[in-house]
């Protein structure tokens, strides 16, 4: 197993993301790996948490990577935060990303959560996709 493709399949999400006109017509520029210091935007795309697992098999090594990407807004109710879920799903399923390092092998949606943060004054989405990789 190897970790090292980890850099290269965020750094292909992240820009799948920012390149999606769905997505960016909804949030803009605001796509983040860390949440900015000072004033963020009323509704923003946050990468998050990964879990990695082993994966190698006769062809070679590789790992599965359970990532979540959160959708968080100020907005009142859930309608621009599910907008913005929506567009980020709809980039990443299948996707076809090129990465630094090794290959994308599949990437598919799990699961999302919907919640009230913040005393119920923010709402956030989490979703959860699989990425198979190879490091190649």
């Amino acid at each position: 197993m190897s970790y090292g493709v980890s850099g290269a399949l965020q750094a292909a999400v992240f820009t799948a993301l920012s390149a999606d006109t769905a997505l960016t017509t909804l949030v803009g520029t605001a796509i983040y790996d860390a949440v900015p210091v000072g004033t963020v935007p009323a509704l923003y795309v946050l990468l998050g948490s990964e879990t990695v697992r082993e994966a190698s098999d006769i062809s070679g090594e590789g790992a599965v990577h359970s990532f979540t990407v959160s959708v968080i807004t100020t907005n009142p109710g859930f309608t621009s935060a599910k907008a913005a879920a929506g567009a980020v799903s709809d980039a990443l399923q299948d996707a076809e990303l090129t990465l630094s390092r090794g290959s994308l092998v599949s990437l598919r949606f799990e699961r999302a959560v919907a919640q009230r943060i913040d005393s119920a004054s923010a709402r956030q989405i989490d979703l959860r996709f699989r990425a198979r990789v190879q490091d190649d």
